[in-house]
């Protein structure tokens, strides 16, 4: 007791520090507002930086980053990204009388590899016939699962490899046969298949991308099997979004991608898949190709158009040859038009 009064002036002292100190917490709260979700801002020079912007003031960016504020001139930021507070997918809700769609899509919060690879791993299946190997990810909880066509091409005996977490963290290899074709869109590369349900094992898919506003440089990463090499994973960025190969657009990327990469998906950093790798540059490294989401879902959207003939493994079509020239030489000259 003798030593509480002793010190009682240099506790009212404290207590005056206190207040002083809580009144200018309070301005400064009020003068700098959080927003709800936070930023990944890119600087000209290529670094980005990820935080809550605090406000916008002479030119300037304040930008906090967890352990420091930082001043960031906006004539050096290149691009600003908001960050979903919450990171719900965004799940495709049908209109009146449409049927339900096969696939669902999201906008994610970034995320590292690791723990993105984690998370939707168990998405990502091995495909097997007797001619081969590939990959493929599933897009539903009914089983349905995307792959390439060149994969399962002309074979009826189909099996996925599911790599499911056990109650340990470890994870377990599940085989399945009699995997069914649904849909093939030789055009596209694609296919649409369908594991049969399990009792014991609850699928998980991944989602689809939104937005697809993938630009060059953004990074992107690859799971799949190359060369039966099961759930390997390779990182790069998408070197450009609108390579022509054959009439058709892919996404060039320098993920690594090796035969039995085909089929697999090719995630952006939020988790969403962005493409389907399908084929890379022979004799060269960083080339790899993806089908773009945007051919995907279409190809999903309108499945029953290219529905699988069990009685034709071709789905029944061919380009026919044009008729041949009976007279050979140049073309003929166009006729004079009569008045």
């Amino acid at each position: 007791m003798r030593t509480l009064i002793a010190n009682r002036p240099q506790i009212l002292r404290l207590r005056r520090a206190f207040w002083v100190m809580s009144l200018a917490v309070v301005f400064v709260s009020s003068s700098l507002p959080l927003v709800s979700a936070g930023e990944v801002i890119e600087l000209r020079t290529g670094q980005k930086l990820e935080g809550d912007v605090l406000k916008e003031q002479d030119g300037a960016l304040y930008l906090d980053i967890g352990v420091d504020i930082v001043k960031i001139p906006l004539n050096q930021i290149r691009r600003r990204e908001v960050i979903k507070a919450e990171g719900a997918a965004s799940v495709n809700t049908p209109l009146p009388g449409q049927t339900k769609k096969l696939y669902q899509t999201a906008e994610l919060p970034r995320a590292s590899i690791k723990d993105l690879s984690q998370k939707y791993g168990e998405g990502v299946v091995l495909v097997q016939t007797p001619g081969g190997l590939g990959s493929g990810f599933i897009i539903n909880d009914r089983g349905f699962c995307v792959t390439n066509c060149h994969v399962i091409e002309k074979e009826t005996r189909i099996a996925v490899t599911i790599f499911h977490q056990a109650a340990g963290g470890e994870f377990a290899r599940r085989r399945i046969d009699n995997v069914r074709i649904v849909a093939l869109n030789p055009f596209f590369d694609l296919a649409l298949l369908e594991i049969p349900k399990q009792d014991d094992l609850k699928f998980k898919p991944v989602y689809l991308t939104e937005a697809d506003d993938e630009r060059e440089g953004d990074e992107v990463f690859a799971i799949g099997n190359p060369l039966g090499l099961e759930r390997s994973v390779s990182q790069g960025i998408v070197s450009t979004r609108n390579r022509n190969v054959k009439g058709l657009v892919y996404i060039q990327t320098t993920a690594d991608i090796n035969p039995g990469n085909s089929g697999g998906p090719l995630f952006n950093s939020r988790g969403e898949v962005v493409g389907v790798t399908n084929m890379k540059l022979l004799f060269a490294e960083g080339l790899g190709f993806a089908i773009p989401a945007a051919y995907l879902k279409l190809f999903l959207d309108h499945h029953e158009a290219y529905a699988y003939d069990a009685n034709n493994p071709n789905t029944g079509y061919r380009f026919l040859d044009p008729p041949r020239r009976r007279v050979a030489g140049p073309p003929p000259e166009k006729a004079a038009e009569t008045p």
